[in-house]
């Protein structure tokens, strides 16, 4: 077991992308229940004003660095983390080693012709996985316990919840053990990119740690506003610990 770096307060786990799918597979084999969370810029400033979220990522059994910004700050902070675990990557990941284990799957999340559209293009590029269920994200808080007890029906052993935060995370948290799937990750906004709703940034982008900017070209009045802010906040936050990492100049330094 690796140990955890703490990042902002929050403890990450320091994992690359083929040992978390291993924790994954492991956890599939071994009949247990592993809860993924992910964590990029925008979500630990909202962590901090936030304490339902906050709890819910806490409470998860892997904690990963979704956000290139997070590996920076990471190296930066000295709690290093070994790489970027994206978690539509790990999404796709896991349904190539669900298709080839024969582990059912179940989809949760987005609007129903998203939803519906994603499982055409799922069956497509992995002819051979086995789909439980699948349903919208669209539901009232009084629906969740039912919801959580149709994907124990189904017999899932991975499950995908395709909507965003906060909504995810608290699912997850509430409900994460009810359902019954021994792999329980939220991918936000996969669902979109898989159906081709949306289009993720190119691999260039990625690697520079502005596939936040390329969200925001396609939506500008949705999500520019807010990517702005809240990058600016993730950054004064890392300076703020960069600071209280520094150790103070002494004396005898100061008088040089």
């Amino acid at each position: 077991m690796t140990d955890r770096q703490r990042l902002f307060g929050v403890e990450v786990d320091p994992l690359t992308m083929d040992q978390t799918v291993r924790r994954c597979l492991d956890a599939v084999r071994d009949g247990e229940q592993l809860e993924i969370g992910v964590v990029n810029a925008a979500k630990l400033v909202n962590m901090r004003r936030d304490e339902r979220l906050a709890s819910a990522v806490a409470g998860c059994d892997l904690v990963l660095a979704d956000g290139q910004a997070v590996v920076w700050a990471g190296r930066l902070l000295r709690a290093p983390l070994p790489e970027r675990v994206a978690g539509i990557d790990l999404f796709l990941r896991l349904l190539a080693e669900a298709e080839s284990a024969g582990v059912p799957v179940y989809f949760l999340g987005a609007k129903e012709e998203v939803l519906e559209r994603m499982l055409l293009r799922v069956a497509d590029r992995f002819p051979g996985l086995k789909v439980a269920g699948g349903r919208n994200g669209y539901f009232a808080d009084a629906e969740q316990e039912s919801i959580a007890d149709a994907i124990a029906r189904s017999g899932a052993g991975m499950l995908f919840l395709g909507m965003t935060s906060p909504k995810k995370e608290i699912f997850t948290a509430a409900h994460g053990a009810r359902t019954g799937a021994n792999v329980v990750h939220g991918v936000g906004g996969s669902f979109d990119i898989l159906a081709g709703v949306t289009r993720r940034a190119p691999r260039l982008w990625q690697r520079w740690g502005v596939e936040w900017l390329y969200r925001a070209l396609q939506e500008p009045r949705r999500l520019g506003r807010r990517y702005v802010t809240t990058n600016a906040a993730f950054l004064l936050m890392t300076a703020r610990e960069l600071v209280r990492l520094t150790p103070s100049a002494t004396p005898a330094n100061r008088s040089r």
